[in-house]
């Protein structure tokens, strides 16, 4: 059974740099390719990292809510230039 005070599992810098940038994909990859082990496994050890370390993890998880607010932004403004031009197109006849 794992301690709560138990050191945090050690991941390449690499890894942890891209963590810090919120690419968690990016770090799951580098700890599989530079660890050698499988895509679940690589992505277990990041998911304990960011456990680990709360601060970090709160971080990312404001990054992706930013992130899917300006998709959301950029699709409504999609949309609605869409259906400017479909409207526009239909004037025209």
């Amino acid at each position: 059974m794992a301690n709560e005070s138990s050191p945090s599992p050690a991941l390449p810098q690499t890894a942890i740099a891209q963590l810090e940038q919120g690419n968690t994909i990016e770090a799951i990859k580098i700890v599989r390719l530079e660890r050698g082990i499988g895509l679940k496994e690589s992505k277990d050890l990041v998911d304990a990292y960011l456990k680990s370390r709360p601060d970090l993890q709160r971080r990312l998880e404001a990054a992706q809510a930013e992130a899917r607010q300006g998709f959301v932004r950029w699709l409504v403004i999609f949309l609605a230039l869409a259906a400017m031009a479909a409207y526009f197109l239909t004037q025209g006849k």
